[in-house]
């Protein structure tokens, strides 16, 4: 049976990212740090081969994945399923004004129970459901080759998690920076992690990518 290699992307830093703010499904820009990144990124990506290059629909994804296309020359294809975990009535705030203002959801999160709904957002299960959805779709959809989609923090974390065998209400003990690089694979059935969190073309300076 043939393997489909998946390449999955965080965005770029953005401005929430900077001011400590629960994005979720809302958004803010890429930051000048992000934009950088995301240069760089790009320039490392020409020099991959891949197929096809997916991306969440939220903006700071997709900012990310155009800067990809630029010099890779596909087309970006937007897929909901790849959104960040929705945080509902937090997404703006900043931790400590959540806790200010619902006392009560926050410590439903930091019980990590992963069927928890934040009001007007969703469970990590539900985060996880809609993400190998994608996935297992992608693999069926394009056998024998190399995909490459950008996505969010906590769907990235959740999915290791998942794919790994380590329970999805565990502390975080890997590193989701922004524009890290991430490999899986599907192949005959069974998913495999390749590379967990390559940020190498972040330390390259920006004159050298443009």
């Amino acid at each position: 049976m043939s393997k489909t290699e998946i390449i999955l992307i965080r965005h770029g830093e953005t401005e929430w990212n900077v001011a400590g703010r629960l994005q979720g499904q809302h958004d803010s820009v890429l930051t000048a740090a992000g934009i950088r990144q995301a240069k760089s990124l790009a320039r490392r990506m020409k020099s991959d081969r891949f197929n096809h290059l997916y991306s969440s629909d939220l903006g700071r994804a997709m900012s990310t994945a155009q800067e990809i296309a630029h010099l890779t020359h596909h087309k970006v294809i937007a897929d909901p399923r790849l959104r960040e975990k929705s945080l509902g009535i937090l997404e703006g705030l900043t931790w400590p004004q959540a806790g200010e203002h619902y006392p009560e959801i926050v410590k439903g999160l930091e019980q990590r129970n992963y069927d928890y709904v934040v009001p007007e957002g969703e469970s990590t299960q539900q985060m996880l459901t809609r993400t190998m959805d994608f996935l297992d779709q992608i693999a069926d959809r394009h056998p024998g080759e190399r995909v490459a989609a950008v996505t969010h923090g906590a769907v990235l974390s959740t999915l290791f998690r998942h794919l790994l065998g380590i329970p999805l209400e565990t502390p975080r003990r890997f590193h989701i920076l922004n524009t890290s690089i991430h490999e899986i694979a599907k192949e005959n059935g069974t998913w495999w992690v390749n590379l967990l969190g390559d940020t190498h073309h972040t330390r390259v300076a920006l004159d050298e990518v443009e």
